[in-house]
């Protein structure tokens, strides 16, 4: 659902640039780990690195089964009209809901998005259910792309860090249309520091384009 492109860096070992398919750019936690993969393949990188992205500079570690991510430091979420509004480097809107597969989330999540309470940007926006303290299930609208994802990983990390105000703890497993996701962090007064996103990131097909 976007293109994403590895720069050379002057101060990083590389430049990851994701563009959504409106053409508009954030950070994209589920691209970079992929971004960090394709590097790994065309062997770039070594198994811990650091990267720059559309929020700043970012640290990696490689693993054989998956690709741990950490986030920026997330400050405390703004309570908004019954849910919780945080940036994980892009914005997130995060409700919790009873039963997450009942929602309409393309309906719903265009209006929450385009309410005007997110300023002129808008707001992604995530629905939320809590399984128990560890693990949830989230189904995220995404802006700039208009309709719903498989998995966001920036949406991933804003809802794991809104449910830990409603008792869930670190680590939490994260269950997405896409699969299963992992977030941990360390809660502080401001919000949220040492924040990790983890998750498989497979090779799936090759391809070239004439440009």
């Amino acid at each position: 659902d976007g293109l994403i492109l590895i720069e050379n860096s002057d101060s990083e070992e590389f430049e990851m640039v994701f563009y959504n398919p409106d053409g508009s750019q954030s950070l994209c936690g589920n691209g970079s780990r992929a971004a960090i993969r394709f590097a790994e393949s065309l062997k770039i990188i070594e198994k811990k690195i650091s990267f720059a992205a559309y929020d700043g500079p970012h640290q990696a570690i490689i693993k054989e089964q998956s690709i741990n991510l950490q986030m920026g430091n997330v400050q405390n979420g703004r309570q908004i009209e019954g849910g919780i509004f945080l940036d994980t480097g892009s914005p997130h809107y995060v409700l919790f809901v009873e039963n997450v597969q009942q929602i309409d989330v393309v309906t719903e999540g265009r209006k929450w998005r385009h309410s005007g309470l997110f300023g002129e940007g808008g707001a992604n926006v995530n629905f939320v259910e809590i399984k128990d303290k560890t693990n949830i299930y989230v189904r995220t609208y995404e802006r700039g792309v208009e309709n719903e994802t498989l998995s966001c990983g920036t949406g991933v990390t804003a809802s794991a860090l809104a449910a830990s105000e409603k008792g869930c703890t670190s680590p939490l497993i994260i269950k997405t249309k896409g699969g299963i996701l992992e977030v941990s962090y360390q809660q502080v007064d401001s919000g949220y520091k040492n924040v990790w996103l983890e998750g498989p990131a497979e090779h799936v097909f090759s391809g070239k384009i004439n440009l």
